[in-house]
């Protein structure tokens, strides 16, 4: 990468700070502490999609199915909900199948089973998957399949089903500091940031948790995770799992996480303006570990993401973040982000646009590969509280695997209903 680059990226970094919730909520002032962990979180979810505003329309006839889960909830602590999502991707690629489609159901709920009142609540965390491909393949495989190294919407692949979830959450201190322990998604732990969901917001990976240069562990990975508020504006999260798990049998995680004893480990720091506005207002420094996997044959490595967003004027969303790795497996080793989201009401459409520079991993795919650019605008539209609908393009230019086409065009279509 040149340094004309660097020079003309680098001062992004000073706009602001990175964040751990979505966009699409207005801070709000508040007795409770904010929860610690990305926007697809399900205690982070549940509470989201009630806050959705200025929808499109609304669908009345649902409203006893939705009073019935509020007294659910408020008699016996348990929070649920069920989601589908479909995602129709196309490209002008001339490397590979050129598109890809995928859906995914979803179950999901938070139980609080133990001090309710008391500020220092336990709870039972639980989320359950089928992630099926409606064509030849799904969108996960889409960004090797036309050489770009790359994912796309990685979630949306063809796993069948899968257990996300299925973990303990106990909070202390009156919520200054939260545990959790079990089968875990690091990515809501790690490295979050307001824009970084791929049901919500981005679908190109280089613009989710660790910009395309960490080689996450896969969901439903046995481990644990600590955060808690150091300060008034200081917060610290850190983890470690088992790379091993398997989300489609999870419960042979014990036998992985004490045999093969192959971890990932990650610590964060944060600074945010106040503890109301951390999820929109904050810089954070994430550093992983992550050791060599014998079932995949990637080696150890190591490496760090830098990521600052700023909520402006209750409307925009600036956000800078790099990411570098030694080693270890990941898709590149020199990741740059820059982009905006833009957001008229809080709490109602969204839409979003960043640019990606990436050098691809040498260790992982060999020496000589050209730098890849990309770019993503999407608009995400609230047809209502429960239904919303994604037109999505981007822009890839040096596909690294793909020599013979300069740039790529890619086309999208995303929908989501949750109940």
């Amino acid at each position: 990468m040149s340094h004309y680059l660097y020079k003309l990226l680098l001062p992004a970094l000073m706009i602001g700070s990175s964040v751990t919730l979505n966009a699409q909520e207005q801070p709000k002032k508040s007795d409770s502490l904010p929860k610690l962990g990305s926007a697809d979180q399900v205690d982070n979810r549940l509470e989201l999609d009630q806050k959705v505003t200025k929808p499109l329309l609304e669908l009345p006839f649902l409203t006893p199915y939705f009073d019935f889960k509020e007294g659910v909830k408020t008699s016996s602590g348990l929070g649920f909900a069920t989601e589908y999502s479909s995602l129709f991707v196309g490209t002008n690629a001339d490397m590979g199948q050129g598109k890809a489609s995928s859906g995914i159901w979803k179950f999901y709920g938070s139980w609080d089973l133990v001090g309710r009142k008391s500020g220092n609540s336990g709870a039972l965390i639980f989320k359950v998957e089928h992630r099926h491909k409606y064509g030849n393949i799904p969108p996960k495989s889409l960004g090797l399949d036309m050489g770009y190294v790359g994912f796309i919407a990685p979630p949306f692949s063809n796993d069948g089903w899968r257990a996300t979830n299925l973990y303990w959450r106990q909070r202390f201190m009156k919520g200054r500091l939260a545990v959790v322990a079990g089968f875990l998604d690091v990515t809501d732990f790690f490295d979050v940031y307001a824009l970084a969901s791929p049901w919500m917001h981005f679908t190109n990976f280089a613009f989710s948790t660790g910009a395309a240069a960490v080689n996450v562990p896969n969901d439903g990975y046995l481990g644990l995770s600590v955060g808690g508020w150091i300060s008034d504006k200081v917060y610290g999260i850190a983890g470690f799992g088992d790379i091993n798990s398997d989300p489609s049998d999870i419960f042979n995680g014990f036998d992985a996480f004490f045999t093969k004893k192959e971890y990932f480990k990650h610590v964060e720091i944060g600074i945010t303006s106040s503890k109301d506005y951390m999820l929109l207002d904050n810089i954070h420094v994430s550093f992983w570990q992550r050791d060599a996997t014998s079932a995949t044959g990637d080696p150890n490595g190591w490496g760090l993401v830098l990521s600052a967003t700023k909520y402006l004027q209750e409307t925009y969303l600036p956000f800078f973040r790099y990411a570098y790795t030694k080693d270890a497996g990941s898709l590149l080793q020199h990741s740059i982000v820059a982009g905006i989201g833009y957001q008229p009401l809080p709490g109602s459409h969204l839409a979003g646009f960043a640019f990606n520079w990436g050098q691809v991993n040498e260790t992982t795919f060999g020496t000589g590969l050209d730098d890849q650019f990309a770019f993503e605008l999407f608009y995400r539209l609230q047809l209502s509280s429960k239904v919303a609908v994604t037109p999505d393009l981007q822009y890839m230019i040096n596909p690294a695997l793909n020599p013979e086409q300069a740039s790529i065009f890619l086309y999208s279509l995303r929908a989501r209903i949750v109940l």
